[in-house]
């Protein structure tokens, strides 16, 4: 298994922070960096910054909501980060919430799992150059070939539930999970195994999305758990706590209670039991969990405060468990 980072975008701190972020995965033992998009930096944006102040790590976009952004904008917008920064660039694709696809943006989120099969074929073909005609019942393009160099790349899909496990098993080189604990996880992977038998597909390499914290303080546990909020009644994030045993928290957040009802029965057993938190040994015994479960790829979203800037301390400690994982596999 090996170990990666994905920037925070902590809604709490300034958003200049994921820099630094940035810049100390680049420095440490850390296979990718990836770059998601929420309410500050568009994905692209930050993403050519981020390669201008770090030497040599790949990234990964997204994952990138299928119902916003169409095949065409999005391996444009790789393929521009790509050339631009001379860098190894790739691209995750989902269906995102309600709260982005409809409030945000306007868009409608029916068909979401249908929308992220087309769009994943239709990426796909893109990025390899390729000029694909798509014409699906959600999702179409013709006529668009990338005037810059293919930037190739795996191809990510994150998976929520069935129908998106199903598309990850058929078109993905990896899936990505987010906010799940290991037995969950090991559920996950050998259902994508067994769709992508079915597929007559060598399965995808499974990642994992996981909050962390290197003996987090009060700052960092209210950060954790307001963090989970948004979550608990999103579709597919909710059935994952379901299964996780918070089903009285999503009930609540489903019932349309205010944020501050909801945060107020969110303790820290939920931000512990979807992600690594503790004492360098607590993170380290966990990220091994997620390793017997199947995982191939920790992608650890550290807890930046002002007890630990950036998520230094917590990414030090990361670091170290990488390269312990490095030497086990070596060995």
């Amino acid at each position: 298994m090996r170990i990666s980072v994905s920037l925070g975008l902590w809604q709490d701190r300034p958003p200049t922070e994921v820099v630094q972020t940035a810049r100390l995965a680049d420095a440490g033992s850390f296979a990718e960096l990836w770059i998601g998009e929420m309410a500050t930096y568009d994905v692209f944006a930050l993403a050519t910054a981020v390669a201008a102040a770090t030497q040599r790590i790949p990234l990964v976009l997204g994952p990138l909501p299928v119902t916003v952004r169409d095949p065409m904008m999005i391996a444009m917008g790789v393929a521009s980060v790509a050339s631009l920064t001379g860098r190894l660039a790739s691209v995750a694709l989902g269906t995102s919430s309600p709260l982005v696809v409809e409030r945000w943006h306007g868009r409608s989120r029916a068909r979401a799992a249908k929308a992220l099969q087309e769009s994943a074929t239709a990426v796909k073909a893109l990025l390899a150059g390729e000029k694909p005609h798509l014409d699906g019942e959600v999702v179409s393009t013709s006529g668009f070939r990338l005037r810059t160099p293919a930037p190739g790349g795996d191809l990510t899909i994150a998976a929520f539930g069935p129908a998106s496990v199903r598309v990850a098993a058929r078109h993905a080189e990896r899936m990505v999970l987010n906010l799940v604990g290991p037995a969950t996880a090991a559920d996950l992977v050998a259902l994508v195994e067994k769709e992508a038998a079915v597929a007559g597909r060598p399965r995808p390499r499974v990642a994992l999305w996981a909050p962390a914290a290197l003996d987090p303080g009060e700052a960092a546990w209210a950060q954790l758990r307001a963090g989970l909020v948004g979550y608990l009644a999103a579709p597919g994030y909710a059935e994952m706590f379901e299964r996780e045993g918070f089903g009285e928290l999503v009930a609540l957040a489903r019932s349309g209670a205010h944020p501050r009802e909801i945060l107020g029965k969110v303790g820290t057993n939920v931000p512990a039991a979807v992600g690594l938190v503790g004492d360098r040994a607590t993170l380290a015994a966990k990220a091994a969990d997620y390793q017997a479960a199947g995982i191939d790829e920790l992608v650890v979203v550290p807890s930046s405060t002002v007890d630990d800037e950036g998520g230094a301390r917590t990414l030090a400690a990361m670091s170290e468990i990488s390269d312990q994982f490095s030497v086990a596999t070596s060995g």
